[in-house]
C-alpha cells in the first residue's frame, strides 16, 4: 500500500526538493471584540476641561478650535454649556478681526473666488478663516460638506484655516451657531474671516447682521443682467463683483458691471457714507485681486473714521441677543412635555379643520405658560 502511494505520488520523494512547501507569513491575530475594545480605549479622544479648550484657542491650536466649534454646532445640551463657556472665556480676546461676507446666485464661483482672493490675502500675511456654509439636505439633513475639496490650493496654506459647516436648515444656513464660531476663529488670531453664505433666501439677510463688509458676487451672460438685481440684497451689498471676466466673456462681464453701477445710484444712500463699488475678476486666472482687497481696506477706512463701524458691531451684538433669546425660547417650548402631548392632537384637529390654526396656536401657548408658570 505504502509502494503504491509511493509511486503515485512521486513529489513526496525527497528527490523533488524544488516541490518544498514554505512556512509563509505570520497570521494575524484573530479579530475579536477584546481587540476591538483595546484599539479604541486606546485611539480614544481624550475630554479637554474648558481651560485647556480655552488655552489652546488662544494658542492657536485648530485641532482643539475644530473641536470647540463642533461642541457649538452639537445639538448635545451638555455640549452646549460646555462651548457657552468657552465661548464666555474667548470672547474678551474676540472682535478684533476683519469680517466679510461673501454670496452669490449658484454657480457664479463663490468657492473659487474664495480660494483666489483668499490666498492673495494670505500672500499679504493675512491669517485667514472660511466659514463656508454648505447647504443640509431637506430630506436627510446632511451636508456634503466639500469645500476643503473644492479650495485644494487654500486648504494647504498654512496662514489659511478653512471650516465647512451644514446650514441643518437654519435660516437659510446662517444663525447663531455661525456667529459664536467666528468669535473662537478671531480669539484663536484670525484676523481676517470669511463667510461664505449658501446664496439662497434669508442667508444673506443673517449673513450681513454678523459681518463688516458684504460682497455680492455675479455674474454675466447668463441672461438679462439687471434680472439679478434684487433691491433687498443691492442695498446690503458693499461691492459688486462680477466674476468669470475671462476669455469671451471680458466684454459682457465689463457691459454687466456698467449696469450694476447705474442701477447702484437709484438706491438711497447707505448709512456707512459709503458708495457700493462694482467691479470685475477672473476667480479662476486670479486676476483684479488686488483692486478688490484696495476697495475693502478703503472701506473699513471710512467706517474707522466715521464711527459706523464701533457703532455696526454694537447693533449687530443687540440684534444676536434678541435672536439668541427667541430661539430659547422656541426651543423651551418645544421640548416642553406638555406641548409635546398635546401638539399632535392640535395637529390633527387643525389638518381636519376642526379648529382654527389661530385658536390652537393660542390654546397649546396658553397651556405653555400655565405649565411653566406652575413650577
Amino acid at each position: 500500500m505504502a509502494e503504491s502511494r509511493k509511486v503515485n505520488h512521486p513529489e513526496n520523494d525527497p528527490e523533488y526538493v524544488g516541490l518544498n512547501v514554505n512556512k509563509g507569513i505570520e497570521q494575524p491575530e484573530a479579530v475579536n471584540a477584546d481587540s476591538v475594545y483595546r484599539f479604541l480605549k486606546k485611539n480614544k479622544k481624550t475630554e479637554l476641561t474648558v481651560e485647556e479648550y480655552c488655552e489652546g484657542i488662544l494658542q492657536g491650536n485648530r485641532t482643539i478650535l475644530s473641536r470647540a466649534i463642533t461642541l457649538i454646532e452639537s445639538n448635545n445640551p451638555n455640549h452646549h454649556h460646555i462651548a457657552q463657556e468657552i465661548i464666555g472665556r474667548c470672547l474678551p480676546f474676540s472682535g478684533k478681526s476683519l469680517r466679510i461676507g461673501i454670496t452669490g446666485v449658484p454657480g457664479a464661483g463663490k468657492s473659487t473666488f474664495i480660494e483666489s482672493f483668499g490666498s492673495y490675502l494670505t500672500s499679504l500675511g493675512k491669517k485667514l478663516a472660511v466659514l463656508a456654509i454648505d447647504p443640509s439636505s431637506e430630506r436627510s439633513k446632511g451636508s456634503i460638506l466639500g469645500d476643503k475639496t473644492r479650495m485644494e490650493e487654500l486648504s494647504s496654506d498654512p496662514n489659511a484655516y478653512i471650516r465647512p459647516s451644514p446650514s441643518s436648515g437654519s435660516l437659510g444656513g446662517v444663525a447663531r451657531k455661525t456667529r459664536e464660531t467666528i468669535l473662537l476663529c478671531e480669539a484663536a488670531g484670525f484676523d481676517t474671516l470669511l463667510i461664505e453664505t449658501v446664496g439662497v433666501g434669508q442667508s444673506e439677510t443673517a449673513v450681513h447682521s454678523m459681518v463688516d463688509f458684504f460682497l455680492l458676487l455675479q455674474i454675466a451672460g447668463a441672461g438679462d443682467e439687471l434680472q439679478g438685481i434684487k433691491r433687498g440684497i443691492m442695498e446690503m451689498a458693499d461691492a459688486v463683483v462680477i466674476n468669470k471676466a475671462d476669455g469671451d466673456n471680458i466684454h459682457r462681464a465689463k457691459t454687466a458691471a456698467a449696469q450694476y453701477r447705474n442701477a447702484l445710484h437709484l438706491f438711497p444712500p447707505s448709512p456707512s457714507g459709503w458708495m457700493p463699488q462694482v467691479m470685475t475678476c477672473s476667480s479662476l486666472q486670479k486676476t483684479e485681486m488686488n483692486e478688490i482687497a484696495e476697495c475693502i481696506n478703503k472701506y473699513f477706512e471710512l467706517v474707522n473714521e466715521n464711527g459706523y463701524f464701533k457703532e455696526r458691531r454694537s447693533s449687530q451684538a443687540r440684534f444676536w441677543m434678541f435672536e439668541t433669546i427667541d430661539a430659547y425660547l422656541k426651543n423651551s417650548f418645544y421640548q416642553n412635555d406638555l406641548v409635546r402631548f398635546n401638539l399632535e392632537k392640535l395637529e390633527q384637529v387643525v389638518a381636519e379643520e376642526k379648529v382654527s390654526p389661530f385658536v390652537a396656536a393660542q390654546d397649546l401657548l396658553e397651556k405653555y405658560f400655565n405649565a411653566i408658570g406652575n413650577r
